[in-house]
């Protein structure tokens, strides 16, 4: 009846929760994760982890009941404290039913439960015995699982409840086998019905629950890397999970939120055909996300430097060259860079495309150096405005991310120099220019790169094993792809928290 009133619920859980999706879902999809079928292996080798989880954290119920037997009348019996004792799995394999379900099965389980068994009679002549006995069970067992994948709340679900076990073994020792035949064939016979409901109902039951909490604890995982403070990416599914023979895939909308900002996404340009199956792991962007990020940024004023001291100096003096010498001079006016700042900020919010050489940002960049005479009052020496387009390849690796830029073009919108508020003399501002693009622009990259880095390995990237990751850029959107390791502590960590 429990078993039965469970199924109930998870039923109308399901539709209660039951995602909707418009006509074109692909139209909305930002962020598309796929997962080929190698790294589905992978991952059903720590399938053995979860199993044993299951089995242990079962809770079984004590069983009890009465036989009558010819002379002796009727016998009660009870079976407490069942748990499992020890457990071992052979094999384990993994299918990827397309349009229907991810197949695992588990072969030559062997598992020894024990307990209490609990027996009394009363025979002919009221004769009454009570005795109890300690017990334990071997036994051998398949099992197969159908695992589903669907919407629900907005985000993937998994349904275990395609769950079968095969009994191939199931044998009762009494504590020092010392008890009378008749009763160990009486409770093995019994057991063999009994135990193999038992099992099933609630190792299935807690199969399904784990595989639950496992795909909320991927989500948690997902939302959080995409979350720093008040900066976040909308992960919610834009359609069904897809379970193809060659690949899991997962689309998200990808909407950027950010205190009122207001993020709209309708052309995507994603298609399945854009991603292949050589890799484990595909994750492909939109160039909307990225714009919509910078956006945020932006309006968060997390797109400002201060640069002062040695690191102003290491700009400004970038070649020793007459030229050099006569810009600094006429800039600073004698003042030492330790009395010195620039500052860099964006003054609208940075436009970013992704093309097949790279990904290509156009910016309108403020700069002010002001310098700080010895008891005298903040003066600005030099303003200037300008549009900075550079394009960014990308790489990752030994654990770090790694940007470099290929091209730049530079187009200044105000210049006001203390030293030459006429503007007659061009040679400021061509030091300026080659300043910034030769060492102004791989500066300010240098500062992007490990903030970046030490962001994502806040969230435990630097925990996975990621082998040959690439970044390709196309028109209008970025694909990583690579191989992985999964660190089997992540997983034992995960299993001991939450259970």
């Amino acid at each position: 009846m429990r078993l039965r009133t469970f199924r109930i619920f998870l039923v109308l859980v399901h539709v209660s929760a039951a995602c909707e999706f418009g006509p074109f879902p692909y139209s909305v999809t930002g962020i598309v994760c796929r997962m080929t079928k190698p790294a589905a292996l992978l991952l059903n080798q720590e399938t053995a982890q979860v199993i044993q989880a299951a089995f242990r954290n079962a809770k079984f119920p004590n069983i009890t009941g009465e036989r009558s037997m010819r002379l002796l009348g009727k016998v009660a019996y009870g079976l407490t404290n069942i748990q499992v004792n020890d457990l071992s799995i052979e094999q384990s394999e993994v299918e990827l039913k397309e349009n229907d379900a991810i197949h695992i099965a588990i072969k030559n389980v062997t598992a020894f439960f024990k307990g209490t068994l609990n027996y009394g009679y009363a025979g002919a002549w009221f004769l009454q015995l009570f005795h109890s006995v300690d017990f334990e069970i071997e036994s051998s067992i398949d099992l197969q699982i159908n695992i589903k994948l669907m919407c629900q709340k907005d985000q993937v679900a998994a349904d275990a409840s395609d769950c079968y076990l095969t009994f191939h073994k199931l044998t009762l020792h009494l504590q020092g086998d010392k008890e009378p035949g008749w009763l160990k064939q009486l409770f093995t016979d019994f057991i063999s019905f009994t135990l193999k409901f038992v099992l099933k109902s609630e190792v299935c039951n807690e199969i399904n629950f784990l595989a639950q909490v496992l795909a909320n604890f991927v989500h948690d995982l997902a939302e959080n890397f995409v979350r720093d403070e008040g900066i976040s990416v909308d992960i919610s599914l834009a359609s069904v999970p897809l379970i193809k023979a060659n690949y899991l895939e997962s689309h998200h909308k990808g909407l950027v939120l950010y205190k009122n900002y207001s993020d709209v996404f309708t052309d995507s340009v994603f298609s399945p055909s854009l991603l292949t199956e050589s890799r484990m792991l595909y994750f492909w962007l939109s160039e909307h996300i990225l714009n919509s990020l910078a956006s945020a940024a932006f309006l968060d004023k997390r797109l400002e430097l201060t640069i002062r001291g040695e690191e102003l100096q290491a700009l400004f003096e970038m070649e020793d060259t007459e030229a050099q010498r006569n810009a600094v001079q006429m800039i600073f006016q004698g003042t030492s860079y330790n009395n010195s700042v620039a500052k860099v900020w964006s003054l609208a919010h940075p436009q970013i495309s992704v093309q097949p050489e790279g990904t290509v940002v156009k910016s309108l960049v403020a700069v002010e150096v002001s310098t700080l005479p010895v008891e005298e009052e903040s003066l600005m020496v030099l303003y200037m405005e300008k549009e900075i387009t550079v394009t960014i390849q990308a790489a990752y690796a030994e654990k770090k991310l790694i940007l470099h830029p290929l091209d730049s073009r530079i187009e200044f919108k105000v210049f006001n120099c203390t030293a030459d508020p006429s503007e007659n003399d061009p040679s400021i501002r061509n030091f300026l220019q080659t300043m910034i693009s030769v060492v102004g622009i791989p500066e300010v990259i240098s500062r992007i790169e490990p903030a970046l880095t030490s962001l994502m390995n806040s969230k435990g990237l630097h925990l996975f094993e990621i082998r040959n990751p690439e970044i390709i850029t196309r028109k209008g959107y970025i694909i990583v792809q690579l191989d992985f390791s999964f660190p089997n502590h992540l997983l034992l960590d995960f299993l001991q928290n939450r259970l």
